[in-house]
C-alpha cells in the first residue's frame, strides 16, 4: 500500500501542484507574520534594554495617547533630580527632556519630520553610554540657537551642518542652527531626533527651565535595579511619580510598538486565513475528483485484500505528502516575505537587518501544523467515500463521486444552520447596544457563509440553468452542452465556486459598509458642519497657538474657533468610570457647527465648569441636566462638571468617542493649560468670498506645512480616503481569493477534461471542432464563477446591510449600495472564468481523437 501511495502521489503531481499551491501561500502568510513581528520585536527589544536608564521617574498617570491627542506634555520638577541623586545607591541622575510633538521645518519651509507616522523627537543632549546615538561629525550644541540632527534625517532631508532650522513646540516656536550630525548606534525606530542643549532644553520645549519629562537614575555597581527603585520611592514617594526599572521601561516601550507590530501581524494573518479558507475548498475538489478518476484502481486494490482502513490511509498519506511539501515549500516562501517586508520597513527609515532575522522554534511548529492541518483536514471526507469504494467497482465503470451524503441531508442541514445564522442576522439589525451587535454579526456571518456552503450544491441546479439559459440561443449545441456540464455533478460545481464566493462575499459585504460609511459622513458633514474652512494637521496632531494667530491675522477672516482634544475619565452616577475622548471649543461654535439638542444650548454646555453629553448616553448612566459628574485630566487633575446640555450624538463633534462630550475651552485650560489646539474651524469676514480666502489662508501658514486648509469637500474627501485604506486592504485579500480560486477552477476543469477523455473523443468524432470544444469548456467555465460571483455578492448584501446597521449604532445611518462595484465584480467574474479556462480548453482540443475514444 504504501508503494501504491507514493505512486499514486507521484503519478499525479502535475494535479496536486495546483492544490499545493494554496497550502503554500497560506503557510507563507503565517510563516512571514511570525518571522517579521518576532524579527522587529526581538530588535527593538535589544534597544529598549541597551537605552533605558537603571531607574526611570515619570510623571504619575502618563499616558502616551493623552499626550498625542491633546498635545500637552506631563512634567515633573527639573530639582527632583537633586533629591533622587543623594538616594544611596545612586551613581548618577540627570534630568531629562524629551518631546513627540515637536514639528521641525526646513529653510524652505519643509517639514524634516519623517513621512511615515513616525515621531519627531526633539530633546536634550546628553552621552552616557546608554546612548542610542554618537556624535560623528560637528561639535554637541552650546546654549540657544544650536542643535544636532540625527543622521538618517539628515541624509533624507538633505540637512547640512550650518543650515537652520525652525523647531515649533507647545511654548513657541525657535530657530537652531545645526552645528552636529549624530549617527545612530542601535536600530533606527525611524523617527527625527532633534537634539539641544541640557541647559535650554526646558525653557524652549517645556516652556521652564525647572521642569523635565523624566529622571533618568543609574546605579552604582552591586545594587539591582529593584532595590534601587525602592530606595528611589521611599526617597521622593510613588504618590506623584511613576518609577520602572529598565526591564519594566523596556516592556512599556515595547507595548506601545505592539499596537504597531499587531496590525502587520493581523494583517498578514487575515491574508493567510483568506488563503487557507479557500485553499480547503480547492484540496477537497481535486482529491474528490482524484478519487472519482480511480475509481477502477481503488476497486481492484480491495479485490486484490486491501481493507477500507489501508485505502483511507492511503488516500490521507497523499494528503500528508501534500501537505509536507506545501509547508516546507510555504515555509522557505514566509522567510521570503519576511525578507522583503524587512526591507520595505527599512526604506520607510526603519532600519531593521537582515542579517538578524529571527525564526524562533514556533514558526516551523505553526508552519507545518497549518499545511498539515489544511490538507489532512480537507483530505478527510474524500478519504472516506475513497474507502467506501468497493470491489465490484473494478468491474464496472462507477463513480464514486456518487458515494456519499445525499443532497437531501445537504439541505436538511444547510436549512439549519443558515436558520441558525439569519436568526443571529436578524438579531443583529434589531440589537439596541454595539457590542451586543457586533457579536450577533460576528455569528451571523460565521454561520450563514457555512450555511452557503453546505447548500451550495443544492442552488447549483436552479441557478445555473437562469445564468446558462441564453447559452443554447447564443451558441447552439455548444452552449446547451457547457450549460450541462456545469449541472452534471452538483457537488463539484459548488464546491468549486465556493472558493471564489468567500472572497467575494468578503468583499460585497466591506464594499457596502464602506459606501454607507463613506454616505453617513457624507450626510454628517452637510448638516453639521457649518464652518467655510478647517485648518487641521495632516495626521490630525495638535499644532501650536502660532498656528491660530496666523489664521487670525489673515485679511478676510472672520470668526475663528479654536477645538482642542483630551482624554478624561468620567465617574457616572451609576457607578460606571469611562474613559474617553473629549472635546473643547471657543466661543463661535454655532456659527460653525450646527448641533442639535435634547437639553440646554451651546451658550451653557461651554459655560465654565459645564459639559455636554450624548443624550442616550446619558439616560444609559442616570446622568440629567444639572447632575454633577467628577471628571479626570490627564495629569491626575480632577474637577466636578455640571451637565448643562443633552446633545444627539450625530450631530455632535464628538467623532464618535463615548459619551459625545464636550466643553468650553476655558474649562479645559484650567485643567490641562498645556493643550493645544486640534482644529481651527474659519468663517469669512463679511465682504469676503470664501474662493478668495483660501488662497490667503495658504500663503499665511505656508511657515506650517504640517497643516492644510480645507473646505467641506476636501473633509469629505479626507474621509473617503480613510475609508478607503480599509477598502484596500479587502481588495488584497479579494485578489489573493481570486488567484486561489482560479487555481480551482483550473483544476475542477483539467480533472474534468481527464475524467471526459472518451466523451471529448467521440464529440470530436461526430464533428465538433477546436475552437468549438474551447467554446464549450470556456463557457462551463465562466458559468461556474459567475454562479461563485452571485452567491457571495448576494451574501456579501446581506453582511453589509447588517455591518451599516452595526455603524447605525454609532450614528452612521445612511445605507448605501454600491452599485457600480458589484455589476464590476460580476463582469469581473466572468473574465476569471475565461482565464482559468485558458489551459483546460487548450489540453482538450488537442487530444488526438482515436486515442481519445480508445481511454479507459
Amino acid at each position: 500500500m504504501l508503494k501504491a501511495t507514493l505512486r499514486s502521489f507521484l503519478a499525479h503531481k502535475g494535479r496536486l501542484a495546483l492544490s499545493a499551491l494554496a497550502v503554500i501561500l497560506s503557510v507563507a502568510f503565517v510563516a512571514g507574520s511570525l518571522i517579521f513581528s518576532d524579527t522587529v520585536t526581538h530588535t527593538f527589544d535589544r534597544l529598549f534594554a541597551s537605552t533605558a536608564a537603571d531607574v526611570t521617574v515619570q510623571p504619575k498617570q502618563q499616558d502616551l495617547r493623552s499626550a498625542r491627542v491633546s498635545g500637552a506634555v506631563q512634567t515633573l520638577p527639573a530639582a527632583l533630580r537633586d533629591r533622587v541623586a543623594k538616594v544611596g545607591g545612586v551613581a548618577a541622575a540627570r534630568a531629562e527632556v524629551s518631546v513627540q510633538n515637536a514639528v521641525v521645518i526646513d529653510g524652505h519651509d519643509k517639514s524634516v519630520g519623517p513621512t511615515t507616522g513616525a515621531p519627531t523627537i526633539a530633546l536634550a543632549w546628553y552621552v552616557t553610554h546608554r546612548s542610542p546615538v554618537r556624535l560623528t561629525s560637528g561639535h554637541a550644541p552650546h546654549g540657544a540657537g544650536e542643535a544636532l540632527l540625527d543622521a538618517d534625517t539628515a541624509r533624507k532631508k538633505h540637512v547640512r551642518i550650518g543650515d537652520t532650522l525652525t523647531v515649533q513646540a507647545q511654548p513657541g516656536t525657535f530657530r537652531v542652527r545645526v552645528v552636529g550630525i549624530a549617527t545612530f548606534t542601535t536600530t533606527n525606530p525611524g523617527a527625527a531626533l532633534v537634539f539641544l542643549d541640557p541647559a535650554v532644553a526646558g525653557r524652549e520645549l517645556l516652556g521652564s527651565a525647572a521642569r523635565a519629562t523624566s529622571i533618568a537614575v543609574d546605579a552604582v555597581k552591586g545594587v539591582s535595579d529593584t532595590e534601587l527603585k525602592r530606595r528611589v520611592g521611599q526617597a521622593i514617594g510613588t504618590g506623584s511619580y511613576d518609577l520602572k526599572t529598565a526591564n519594566e521601561q523596556a516592556k512599556s516601550a515595547a507595548a506601545s510598538l505592539g499596537t504597531f507590530l499587531d496590525v502587520i501581524k493581523y494583517v498578514m494573518l487575515g491574508f493567510a486565513g483568506v488563503a487557507l479558507l479557500v485553499g480547503v475548498f480547492l484540496i477537497v475538489n481535486t482529491f474528490s475528483m482524484l478519487i472519482a478518476q480511480r475509481t477502477r484502481e481503488l476497486g481492484l486494490l480491495r479485490a486484490l485484500g486491501a481493507d477500507r482502513r489501508q485505502v483511507r490511509r492511503s488516500v490521507l498519506a497523499e494528503a500528508l505528502l501534500l501537505g509536507l511539501v506545501g509547508s516546507t515549500l510555504g515555509l522557505a516562501a514566509g522567510i521570503g516575505l519576511a525578507l522583503g517586508l524587512i526591507r520595505l520597513m527599512s526604506a520607510f527609515g526603519m532600519n531593521l537587518k537582515a542579517t538578524e532575522m529571527v525564526i524562533g522554534w514556533g514558526t516551523p511548529v505553526a508552519a507545518y501544523g497549518v499545511g498539515l492541518g489544511v490538507t489532512f483536514v480537507a483530505a478527510y471526507l474524500p478519504a472516506r467515500r475513497a474507502a467506501a469504494v468497493s470491489p465490484m467497482a473494478a468491474l464496472v465503470d462507477a463513480e464514486v463521486a456518487g458515494v456519499g451524503k445525499p443532497l437531501k441531508a445537504r439541505a436538511i442541514v444547510g436549512a439549519v444552520i443558515g436558520a441558525a445564522g439569519a436568526a443571529a442576522l436578524a438579531g443583529c439589525a434589531a440589537a439596541t447596544r454595539t457590542a451586543q451587535a457586533a457579536s450577533l454579526l460576528g455569528v451571523g456571518v460565521a454561520l450563514t457563509l457555512i450555511a452557503t456552503v453546505v447548500a451550495g450544491p443544492l442552488l447549483v441546479r436552479p441557478v445555473i440553468r437562469v445564468l446558462g439559459g441564453a447559452f443554447p440561443a447564443l451558441f447552439g449545441p455548444v452552449g446547451r452542452m457547457s450549460q450541462r456540464n456545469a449541472l452534471r455533478n452538483p457537488r463539484r460545481t459548488g464546491a468549486t465556486a465556493a472558493a471564489l464566493m468567500v472572497g467575494l462575499a468578503l468583499v460585497g459585504g466591506m464594499s457596502v459598509a464602506s459606501a454607507s460609511m463613506s454616505a453617513s459622513f457624507d450626510r454628517q458633514i452637510d448638516k453639521n458642519l457649518g464652518a467655510d474652512f478647517i485648518v487641521q494637521n495632516t495626521n490630525f496632531t495638535p499644532f501650536t497657538k502660532e498656528v491660530r494667530a496666523a489664521v487670525a491675522a489673515t485679511p478676510g477672516v472672520g470668526l475663528v474657533v479654536p477645538q482642542r482634544l483630551t482624554q478624561i475619565a468620567v465617574r457616572l452616577p451609576d457607578g460606571h468610570r469611562t474613559q474617553t475622548s473629549a472635546v473643547a471649543y471657543g466661543p463661535g461654535l454655532d456659527d460653525v457647527v450646527h448641533i442639535t439638542y435634547a437639553r440646554g444650548g451651546s451658550a451653557a454646555a461651554l459655560a465654565a465648569g459645564h459639559l455636554a453629553m450624548d443624550a442616550d448616553f446619558a439616560r444609559d448612566h442616570g446622568v440629567r441636566v444639572g447632575s454633577v459628574v467628577p471628571v479626570e485630566f490627564p495629569g491626575g487633575r480632577n474637577a466636578e462638571l455640571t451637565v448643562a446640555a443633552l446633545t444627539h450624538q450625530d450631530t455632535a463633534q464628538g467623532f464618535g468617542a463615548q459619551g459625545g462630550l464636550y466643553f468650553g475651552l476655558a474649562t479645559l485650560e484650567k485643567y490641562v493649560p498645556q493643550a493645544q489646539d486640534s482644529t481651527v474651524y474659519v468663517n469669512a469676514a463679511t465682504g469676503t468670498e470664501a474662493q478668495d480666502l483660501r488662497p490667503r489662508l495658504e500663503r499665511a501658514l505656508k511657515p506650517f506645512p504640517q497643516v492644510q486648509v480645507r473646505n467641506q469637500d476636501d473633509y469629505k474627501q479626507l474621509v473617503h480616503d480613510q475609508i478607503a485604506v480599509l477598502l484596500y486592504l479587502v481588495y488584497a485579500l479579494l485578489a489573493l481569493a481570486i488567484v486561489i480560486a482560479v487555481l480551482g477552477v483550473v483544476n475542477t476543469l483539467a480533472l474534468s477534461v481527464v475524467e471526459r477523455t472518451r466523451e471529448i473523443g467521440l464529440l470530436r468524432a461526430i464533428g465538433l471542432g477546436r475552437r468549438q470544444l474551447r467554446r464549450m469548456i470556456r463557457l462551463e467555465s465562466v458559468v461556474i464563477a459567475v454562479f461563485g460571483a452571485v452567491l457571495g455578492l448576494a451574501l456579501g448584501l446581506v453582511w453589509g446591510v447588517c455591518m451599516q446597521r452595526v455603524l447605525a449604532l454609532r450614528g452612521l445611518t445612511a445605507l448605501a449600495i454600491p452599485w457600480t462595484t458589484i455589476v464590476a465584480v460580476v463582469i469581473g467574474s466572468a473574465v476569471v472564468g475565461v482565464v482559468a479556462a485558458l489551459l483546460p480548453a487548450l489540453r482538450a482540443s488537442r487530444m488526438n481523437v482515436l486515442t481519445a475514444i480508445a481511454h479507459e
